[in-house]
C-alpha cells in the first residue's frame, strides 16, 4: 500500500452485511467523522435477505469477525455511481505477522464476495 492523501485510520463500528460495514474515521488534528456508511470497494457479497440468505450471513459473519471493532486502514473513493451515496473503501489490517492485509480481496479468495465491476 503507497501513501496517498485518501488513506485514512478508523475504527468499524458496524457490519451491516459482506460488503458493507459503518466507521468511525480518523482524519487527523483530532477531528473525526463518525458513523459513516462504507461500501467494499471492487466486490459484491450475497446479500442478507432473500434466496441469498445463508450464505449472506455467512459472509457478514466473516466479515463482523475480520473487522468489527478494530482499527483498520481504510482508502476511501467517492463515486457518483454508488447508488446510495456512500464512500466506496478499500479497507486493509494488520495480519499476525504485522503486514497489512486488503480485506477487499480477503472476502474474495475466501469466497465471501466475488470481484465487482461497477
Amino acid at each position: 500500500m503507497q501513501s496517498n492523501l485518501f488513506h485514512y485510520k478508523a475504527i468499524i463500528t458496524d457490519v451491516y452485511d459482506g460488503d458493507t460495514c459503518t466507521a468511525d474515521i480518523d482524519l487527523g488534528f483530532g477531528i473525526w467523522i463518525r458513523g459513516e456508511k462504507l461500501r467494499l470497494h471492487r466486490i459484491n457479497a450475497p446479500e442478507v435477505v432473500g434466496g441469498s440468505k445463508t450464505k449472506g450471513l455467512e459472509s457478514k459473519k466473516f466479515l463482523t469477525l475480520t473487522i468489527a471493532g478494530k482499527e483498520v486502514t481504510l482508502e476511501t473513493i467517492k463515486d457518483k455511481k454508488e447508488k446510495y451515496g456512500r464512500y466506496l473503501a478499500e479497507i486493509w489490517i494488520l495480519d499476525k505477522s504485522g503486514k497489512r492485509v486488503n480485506v477487499n480481496d480477503m472476502m474474495v479468495e475466501k469466497g465471501y464476495a466475488e470481484y465487482k465491476k461497477y
